[in-house]
């Protein structure tokens, strides 16, 4: 397991980075083959110091993205409680596995960056600040929304297996979910 942390406006000492290795690791023990841990810990200026601390895991295992933020008084507390919500998410995950008896996935494919850009009707037009990428797996809507689940998102974007195409998966307000096909014009 390659564990990597990041810390945004607060400096990390090393008892405390020991401290997230070791609890990082006992992940491992429920659910080995874990590729890489990401932990980002940010300190926020609220007023409200019960919330001071926002600690992100993201976990890539599997060719799945597991990820899980949590706030909290301290480090420590953010790292403890992200990892109750991770060991759910790991349960989850493991269940999914074993009832579709997917033990090998296909590798997955990097998407390509934006082609163009699109412009707002304000005075400033508005400009792409940032790209992010990440591989996209083929994939059945099915198990495109647990995916969205698993990643508490409201939408994932995916390649339907189904249509061989992209399609986008939303979460809708009647709690539902909404399946975006694009068409040429």
């Amino acid at each position: 397991m390659e564990l990597v942390i990041k810390a945004k406006n607060l400096h990390v000492d090393e008892r405390t980075q020991g401290y997230i290795s070791e609890k990082m690791r006992k992940l491992e023990r429920h659910f080995p083959g874990i590729g890489e841990v990401k932990v980002e810990v940010a300190q926020e200026m609220t007023r409200a110091t019960d919330n001071q601390y926002v600690v992100q895991v993201t976990i890539k295992t599997h060719g799945t993205l597991l990820r899980a933020e949590e706030r909290g008084p301290s480090i420590t507390v953010g790292v403890d409680t992200v990892l109750d919500v991770l060991d759910r998410q790991i349960e989850r995950f493991k269940a999914r596995l074993y009832r579709s008896n997917k033990k090998n996935e296909t590798p997955r494919k990097p998407l390509g960056a934006l082609a163009g850009e699109q412009q707002d009707t304000g005075e400033q037009p508005r400009k792409i600040v940032k790209v992010k990428r990440f591989p996209v797996k083929p994939m059945p809507p099915e198990e495109a929304a647990e995916q969205m689940e698993l990643l508490s998102h409201d939408f994932f974007i995916f390649f339907n297996s189904d249509k061989n195409q992209f399609s986008v998966i939303y979460r809708r307000s009647d709690g539902d979910y909404g399946l975006i096909e694009p068409e040429l014009a």
